[in-house]
C-alpha cells in the first residue's frame, strides 16, 4: 500500500512538473520577440490614381522584421506578378517601386486597375510561418494632364508691382494648382464659374529678373506648366546713408529694445540697433506676411478695387523699395541696413486715416518698428497696412467701408515724427502702393484684365435679327 502511494505521489509531482513546463513553454511563446504575433503594415491610400509613367509607391513596415513579399496587378481579366522577392536580414521598413510591366499582358486601354499587396515577417508564430498581411489597392488609370487656358493678364509688371492672370483650369482630378512667380507661390480664387480663377501675383522689389507660370498637378501627378507673358519694367529704386546718432539709439531704438525681452539685455549702442533694425524688423514682416497669405476658396463674381487715398493732403516722406544703409560717426561705418517696404504720407499730427476699399479687418495690435497697426483684407490675396499709428480706431475682424477713418497718424514704433507707414501687401509680399495709388493704372491692370476675361467666361448674348 505504501508503495503504491508513493508512486502515485511521484506520479502527481511529474505532472506538475509536466505542467510547469507546459505553461513556461506556453509562456514562453507568447512573450518571445521570435513569436510575437503582430501582422506587417501596408500603408496608403485605397484608392489611386496613376500615371503609368511614374512608379507606385508601396510602403511596409514590421515591429519585428519583413519576411517576404509579392505584388501582383491585374487588369480584371489578366493578373501579372510585378515584384517579389525576400527583404535584408533585420529589415523593419521598406518602400517598394511598381513600374507598369513591359510584358504585353494587360489590356493597354484598361483604365482600371488592382494591386494585390501580400507581405509577411519572420516571426516564429503561426508554426513558423509567420504573420501575414494582404491588401488590393484599387487604381485608376490616368495619363491626361490638366487642361490650363490663360484668358487674360496684365500686359506688364514692374519690378516690385502687382499684377492679374484670370484663367482656366480644368482636370476632373486636380490636386495643385497655383501660380508661382520668382519662386513664390500664390493661390488662386475662384472667379465666376468652376474652372475659372483670377490670381494677383506680385515682383519682389529686390530681385532683378521675373517670370510666372501657372502650375496645375492631377492626383496621378500629371502635370501642366503655362508661361504667364509679361513685358517687365524695372524702376530704380532709391538708396540712402541714415545717421545712427547716439541720441536715436539711447531714445526710439532703446525704447522698442525695452518693450521686448528678447532685445531688453543689450548694452551694446550698434548692437542694439542692428537687433532692432534688422532682427525685430524681420519678426515684424513675417507676421505682416503670415497674416496676409489667406485667399478664399468661394467663388468671386467680381472685383472692384478704388484708388487707395489714405491720408488727406498728406506728403510724401519716403518712398517704397529704399534700400537704407545705417552709419556710426562716419559714412564709410556702415553698422545695420534695412530696406523699406512701404510708402510714407505726412499732414497735420494726429490727422485722419481712412481705408478707401472696403473689408475686413485682420490685425489691430502693436506690430513692433510698425507700431500700432491696422491690417485689413480686401480680397483676392490684396491687403493694407497702416503703421506707426496713435490711435487705432477698429477692432478685429470688424467689416470696414471705403471711406472710413480707421485710425489716427502718430510716431508709435520706430517713427522719429508724425506720419503714416502705408503698406499693400499681395500674399505676403509687399508691393508699391503708387500703383494702387493711381486710377490710371488700376483701370489698365487690374480693371480691363478682368473685363477682357469676363467676355469670355460670360459672352453677352448675340442679339437677333429679324428675318426678311
Amino acid at each position: 500500500m505504501k508503495k503504491r502511494h508513493g508512486k502515485k505521489s511521484g506520479g502527481k509531482f511529474l505532472g506538475v512538473l509536466l505542467l510547469l513546463a507546459i505553461l513556461g513553454g506556453a509562456g514562453y511563446i507568447y512573450t518571445a520577440p521570435e513569436f510575437e504575433r503582430v501582422k506587417p503594415q501596408i500603408e496608403g491610400a485605397d484608392n489611386v490614381f496613376w500615371n503609368r509613367k511614374d512608379p507606385l509607391i508601396v510602403k511596409l513596415k514590421d515591429n519585428g522584421e519583413l519576411g517576404s513579399y509579392e505584388l501582383v496587378l491585374s487588369d480584371g481579366a489578366k493578373s501579372i506578378i510585378v515584384g517579389q522577392g525576400t527583404f535584408p536580414a533585420h529589415t523593419k521598413e521598406q518602400t517598394l517601386s511598381v513600374t507598369y510591366p513591359k510584358e504585353k499582358v494587360l489590356d493597354p486601354k484598361a483604365k482600371h486597375f488592382t494591386l494585390e499587396v501580400k507581405v509577411s515577417d519572420v516571426s516564429l508564430w503561426h508554426m513558423m510561418q509567420g504573420n501575414s498581411a494582404n491588401r488590393t489597392f484599387h487604381i485608376t488609370l490616368d495619363y491626361k494632364r490638366p487642361n490650363v487656358n490663360i484668358l487674360a493678364n496684365s500686359r506688364m509688371i514692374n519690378q516690385g508691382g502687382a499684377a492679374l492672370v484670370v484663367f482656366q483650369a480644368e482636370d476632373e482630378n486636380m490636386d495643385e494648382l497655383y501660380v508661382e512667380a520668382n519662386g513664390n507661390k500664390f493661390k488662386p480664387q475662384p472667379y465666376k464659374k468652376e474652372g475659372y480663377y483670377a490670381t494677383l501675383i506680385a515682383w519682389p522689389f529686390a530681385e532683378d529678373t521675373f517670370s510666372a507660370k501657372i502650375i496645375a498637378t492631377d492626383l496621378a501627378k500629371n502635370k501642366r506648366v503655362t508661361e504667364i507673358p509679361f513685358y517687365h519694367k524695372n524702376p530704380k529704386y532709391k538708396r540712402s546713408q541714415i545717421k545712427a546718432s547716439d541720441k536715436f539709439i539711447d531714445g526710439k531704438i532703446t525704447d522698442l529694445a525695452a518693450s521686448d525681452p528678447d532685445y531688453d539685455g543689450i548694452d551694446d549702442r550698434l548692437g542694439k540697433l542692428k537687433a532692432i533694425n534688422e532682427t525685430m524688423r524681420l519678426k515684424n514682416e513675417k507676421l505682416i506676411h503670415d497674416l496676409s497669405k489667406n485667399v478664399s476658396d468661394e467663388i468671386l463674381d467680381s472685383w472692384k478695387i478704388k484708388k487707395f487715398y489714405p491720408l488727406r493732403n498728406g506728403a510724401k516722406v519716403a518712398s517704397y523699395g529704399d534700400h537704407r544703409f545705417y552709419y556710426y560717426k562716419t559714412k564709410d561705418n556702415v553698422v545695420s541696413e534695412s530696406y523699406h517696404v512701404g510708402y510714407d504720407l505726412a499732414s497735420t499730427k494726429m490727422a485722419s486715416i481712412v481705408t478707401s476699399n472696403a473689408g475686413t479687418v485682420i490685425f489691430t495690435g502693436d506690430n513692433g518698428i510698425y507700431g500700432n497697426m491696422p491690417m485689413i483684407d480686401h480680397g483676392l490675396g490684396l491687403y493694407s497696412l497702416y503703421g506707426h499709428c496713435s490711435q487705432v480706431l477698429v477692432n478685429d475682424g470688424e467689416k470696414v467701408n471705403a471711406g472710413q477713418v480707421i485710425a489716427k497718424t502718430g510716431m508709435s514704433g520706430l517713427a522719429l515724427g508724425d506720419h503714416l507707414h502705408f503698406g499693400i501687401v499681395i500674399q505676403g509680399i509687399e508691393v508699391r502702393p503708387v500703383e494702387w495709388f493711381d486710377p490710371k493704372w488700376i483701370k489698365k491692370f487690374i480693371n480691363n484684365v478682368f473685363k477682357e476675361a469676363d467676355t469670355i467666361i460670360t459672352p453677352p448674348a448675340v442679339k437677333k435679327t429679324k428675318s426678311s
